[in-house]
């Protein structure tokens, strides 16, 4: 198991890591789903803490198996058996979901999480075992993340009553401190364009979860109501609103950008838990909202859908401000002149998060069809500015070559 290099050129996602991705829709569609059930039942602000809980264990693997290929996917046949073993792992955490949102019970979520991590400690030793260069590098990755798993064991079995929430936090920053520890032995080979087209992926993947989680919503309020002009509102500006973040999001490769400041990976890398957590929750807010739209009834007043609707419309609004903040600062950790303004979209992220004050009057679906407005603007102000400057730079290149040498004329 030798590393891979870090300018090797046209890497791309393997096959394998597309089929262990598959997992990972399983375990997202399982913490949205719940997430969706809580915020129906008027339980949004309970349902929340576990749905990050359990949203953290599945990134953190993610995480940590694209990361490990980045730098020694050899293909061969113990690389794919061990993955293997972590996607069995990823299933029973998902399995495990239900439990845990409901009564805080996470026994089966930890036991998917250790069989990923045995699989996981495995590559890493065999990767100080082959790879002379980097074994310090392995092993100390093999051996922060054997403690922390039996942290994790001895949270789910052991933990004291009321404890189990500032226990997790402890082991969770552990967790993200193992690979900076680790790396002061020396750093791995990890391929720039290759982590920024996996996590351009996974993006795709969480999406993918939204649609999933709003067709959800959609079958649930056909069969209670059928079709309504306020349930077309909602279901049209879900999808605008998904089409425009996607936009956003994939207007700029990060590849280059990783490529010239590595040392701001973690940042950028760790970012990306609160962007993947919104566009989740997202999916969650649509699901409730498109099938709540089924079952209003009769005119929208203040009185008559009050509470729940500014709930729900807090359930949209929330993840796209928290995408909104989140992808502006991500995005400019990594680039020299940014092409997503910050400034920009958290103005536009104050927008949304004010829109369901008005869910009282407009109802939710006006609240997410202002959303989707909001986030077509940030989209298209956006791609304005940017052609407008690149037009600009054109200019000053066209007349920098006409002064610079008129002699050659």
């Amino acid at each position: 198991m030798s590393a891979r290099p870090i300018d090797e050129p046209n890497r791309v996602s393997s096959q394998l890591e597309l089929l262990f991705d598959l997992t990972f829709v399983v375990a997202v569609a399982a913490v949205t789903a719940r997430l969706a059930h809580e915020i129906g039942e008027g339980h949004a602000l309970s349902g929340i803490v576990p749905f990050l809980q359990v949203f953290f264990a599945i990134w953190w693997a993610w995480m940590n198996f694209t990361w490990f290929a980045s730098s020694y996917d050899t293909d061969d046949v113990a690389y794919r058996l061990l993955t293997m073993l972590q996607m069995a792992g990823v299933l029973v955490l998902a399995a495990g979901v239900p439990a845990a949102s409901e009564h805080a019970d996470f026994r089966v979520v930890t036991l998917g999480y250790v069989v990923m991590r045995i699989g996981l400690v495995v590559q890493w030793v065999r990767a100080g075992v082959e790879d002379r260069a980097r074994r310090r590098t392995a092993l100390r990755y093999a051996g922060g993340v054997t403690v922390l798993t039996a942290g994790w064991l001895l949270h789910s079995l052991v933990a004291p009553v009321g404890a189990e929430l500032p226990l997790f936090v402890v082991l969770a920053a552990l967790e993200l401190a193992v690979p900076g520890w680790a790396e002061r032995a020396g750093p791995t080979t990890w391929h720039p364009h290759h982590i920024a087209e996996r996590y351009g992926l996974f993006t795709i993947i969480l999406l993918g979860e939204s649609v999933l989680a709003a067709s959800r919503g959609v079958a649930a309020a056909v069969g209670t109501s059928g079709i309504s002009g306020r349930f077309v509102v909602i279901a049209v500006s879900g999808l605008v609103v998904l089409f425009a973040l996607w936009w956003l999001y994939f207007l700029v490769e990060a590849g280059d950008g990783l490529s010239d400041r590595r040392d701001r990976s973690y940042l950028w890398g760790y970012g990306h838990y609160g962007v993947f957590a919104a566009l989740a929750a997202l999916g969650a807010g649509l699901e409730v909202a498109v099938e709540q739209s089924g079952r209003a009834a009769g005119p929208l007043t203040a009185g008559s859908l009050g509470a729940g609707s500014l709930a729900v419309g807090y359930a949209v609004a929330v993840p796209v401000g928290v995408f909104l903040v989140l992808l502006g600062t991500v995005h400019a950790l990594v680039v020299a002149e940014p092409v997503i303004r910050p400034v920009l979209l958290t103005v536009s992220a104050v927008v949304v998060l004010t829109l369901p004050l008005a869910a009282p009057w407009i109802g939710v679906h006006g609240v997410v069809a202002a959303i989707a407005a909001t986030c077509v603007s940030s989209a298209g102000l956006t791609v304005a500015l940017n052609a407008g400057q690149a037009g600009r730079g054109r200019t000053r290149s066209r007349f920098s070559r006409t002064t610079v040498n008129p002699a050659d004329r």
